[in-house]
């Protein structure tokens, strides 16, 4: 088995935009590590955000996504090999259901990586005494360095075009020290009160530093509170035209990577905060 794989197959069940969002660090991981691999992302029961919304920030991370690929059909996995015989280097699997482990090891390989079963099923496991880690994407790249024996560096860029890029330095011109701020979640049980941003936001000006306010389409009705109680805050996902939060993923990413910090809810914001690097 060389040590360097050229092709790589991470198996999930699914993606929906936020878990694929908190998903961008291990990908960049993963291709850091692979640099000259084939990376197919398969989501064997579900769609994946990495097929369409999520795909142009995937670009030179990820190379092919199969969504729907048939493991919820057990028989048909147990009567042929999974995805047409096809076989990798590493197969990955991020899920932890033992029966789905079984059906996708069958899938061809020469290193098989999974965590279920505490990894029984696993072709290398973790030293005596490991402790999962709480968090997904953690446990995610405590399996990529199961197989590739280096801690990861998810480092690899994002895909971000020009355009978007060029929007974004517009917002958020050189020369100031810019605070992010995102508010929203998408249970409101899950936010910090909007006050404490307020309060947040007059500090940060009182320090000298601009406050972004990085709000999405759930936020429409505190734009306008927003802009009265902080008038010197930058609103950059606000279009000036419709007044209500229109920005996309890879714009709010953008934006992240010109902050100098961020603070934001245990939410989608959140993760695409995080996935700017922005501290």
């Amino acid at each position: 088995m060389s040590p360097t794989p050229r092709s790589v197959l991470v198996y999930v069940g699914g993606d929906l935009v936020g878990d694929a969002v908190m998903k961008l660090p291990f990908v960049r991981a993963l291709r850091a590590a692979c640099p000259i691999a084939a990376i197919t992302w398969c989501a064997g029961k579900h769609k994946s955000a990495f097929a369409d919304a999520l795909q142009p920030l995937t670009v030179g991370l990820i190379d092919e996504v199969i969504e729907e690929a048939g493991f919820d059909r057990p028989l048909a996995c147990l009567l042929r090999r999974p995805l047409g015989g096809r076989h990798f280097d590493w197969v990955i699997d991020t899920q932890r259901g033992v029966p789905v482990s079984f059906l996708i090891r069958r899938i061809r390989h020469d290193l098989f990586i999974s965590g279920s079963a505490d990894f029984l099923l696993s072709d290398r496991k973790p030293p005596k005494g490991y402790q999962r880690p709480a968090s997904m994407v953690a446990q995610m790249l405590d399996l990529l360095q199961l197989a590739s024996a280096v801690p990861p560096a998810p480092d690899a860029p994002l895909n971000l075009d020009d355009v978007t890029r060029a929007k974004a330095a517009a917002a958020l011109p050189e020369g100031p020290v810019y605070i992010g701020l995102a508010p929203g979640a998408g249970g409101r049980n899950k936010c910090w009160p909007l006050e404490n941003y307020i309060a947040l936001a007059r500090g940060q000006i009182a320090q000298g530093r601009v406050p972004v306010f990085i709000l999405g389409p759930a936020e429409v009705e505190w734009a306008a509170d927003l802009k009265a109680a902080v008038p010197e805050a930058s609103f950059p996902t606000v279009s000036a035209e419709a007044g209500a939060p229109s920005p996309s993923v890879g714009y709010s990413i953008a934006l992240g990577a010109r902050l100098a910090a961020a603070v934001a809810n245990d939410a989608g914001s959140g993760h695409i905060l995080a996935a700017s690097d922005a501290p």
